[in-house]
């Protein structure tokens, strides 16, 4: 079972890419054009994402976290963005005034108010919201314990990927409950299904919410309120926000653990541009905004947005949504891995049901049938038993 569990750290730490070409942008049906709520509009995805809306005839209200806007190359792209909408060039026609950016930094809940107010009153409603902040604290669980600098980087973590993208949740949930419809959308990764060693707290954070979610759905589904979570393969949301970088301990270096070292992966890839290389310490904490070629970009997020326009306002949305070949099998192993275990100790789980059922029956009559498959039908006599 652990032979297991490392090749299912290893697949979700370096996929092997599956190439194939993304189709053009689509859209579910809809009767008249929609206002979307981006609750962070600076990364790669979320511009690419936009220029989509906007294209499509939709109306967007992109957030601008204050401290990201004034980082001259994360914001680069949205200012390009913004520069586009106000040209006279006859294919953005009338997008300036389908887009309306607000700096609002979602760890706050009355700047979320304000800004779910400000939407209301410039386009009169939101139709879907689209919780699509992220970043990356990459460091083991011991790393992060080493003093109580390391210790606020686990806070700050679930501040940036909990507790804003529920505060937004909650500042938008009065007035689409009023309107009796809406969608939420929320954007994390197969992080979600799987744990990446080297990265704890980021596996943590997004388990939160994604929990937060499975539960908000039942409570707003009789108002006609549609919550989907969706999620791409863990690389998207790294490459395209904020990596911060704990202090490293010797002990967790690749020559001394197995484990695939997520620091090193993202180390080499940030060291390929000269304006984001970084070299490790084992006393400062170190962050960068990866900078990719926009080419580079474009492929690595098509599938994400792709996903994102097809199924955002979808009258009957699916509750998760898995994006890409390689991100499918990997959650498909660990759904194996998980089934495989159950059978394996099921006599461990109905020994203490205190009730006899034929569910207890059923369970170990499949165990039974598992064995039969691996040993060809044939069972020694003890198993049986």
């Amino acid at each position: 079972m652990s032979e297991k569990k490392h090749a299912e750290a290893s697949s979700s730490a370096g996929p092997a890419r599956h190439s194939h070409t993304v189709p053009a942008a689509s859209f579910p049906t809809h009767n008249s054009p929609r206002t979307w709520f981006l609750t962070s509009s600076l990364s790669p995805l979320a511009v690419r994402l936009i220029r989509q809306l906007l294209l499509h005839g939709d109306y967007v209200v992109a957030c601008l976290p204050p401290h990201e806007i004034e980082h001259d190359d994360r914001s680069a792209e949205f200012r390009e963005l913004v520069n586009e909408c106000k040209s006279n060039r006859k294919d953005r026609e009338g997008w300036k005034d389908r887009i309306r950016s607000i700096r609002c930094d979602g760890r706050v809940m009355s700047q979320c108010g304000a800004a779910v107010a400000e939407a209301k009153h410039v386009f009169g409603r939101i139709d879907i919201l689209l919780c699509c902040t992220s970043e990356a604290v990459v460091g083991s669980v011991e790393e992060l314990s080493t003093s109580l600098v390391t210790q606020n980087l686990v806070r700050d973590q679930f501040e940036t990927i909990f507790f804003s993208q529920v505060n937004f949740i909650k500042a938008t949930l009065p007035m689409l409950r009023a309107e009796h419809t809406g969608h939420i959308m929320v954007l994390t990764s197969i992080g979600g299904h799987i744990g990446t060693p080297g990265m704890p707290m980021y596996t943590a954070a997004t388990w939160a919410l994604e929990g937060f979610c499975d539960s908000l759905a039942y409570e707003v589904a009789p108002f006609n309120i549609k919550v989907t979570i969706v999620q791409p393969h863990k690389e998207i949301q790294t490459l395209t926000n904020k990596i911060v970088f704990s202090p490293s301990l010797p002990y967790y270096d690749s020559e001394n653990n197995p484990a695939p070292s997520v620091r090193d992966m993202l180390t080499n890839m940030l060291n390929l541009n000269p304006e984001t290389t970084i070299e490790q310490s084992d006393v400062d904490i170190l962050h960068r905004y990866p900078k990719l070629p926009s080419s580079s970009a474009d492929r690595l997020v098509a599938e994400t947005v792709h996903a994102l326009t097809a199924i955002g306002g979808h009258e009957n949305p699916p509750a998760r949504h898995i994006v890409g070949f390689e991100g499918a099998e990997a959650v498909k192993e660990k759904l194996k891995t998980v089934t495989e275990e159950l059978e394996d100790f099921v006599e461990a789980s109905v020994a203490v049901d205190i009730f006899d059922s034929e569910l207890k029956t059923e369970a170990r009559q499949g165990k039974a049938r598992a064995g039969e498959d691996d040993t060809g039908g044939i069972l020694p006599s003890s198993a049986t038993s």
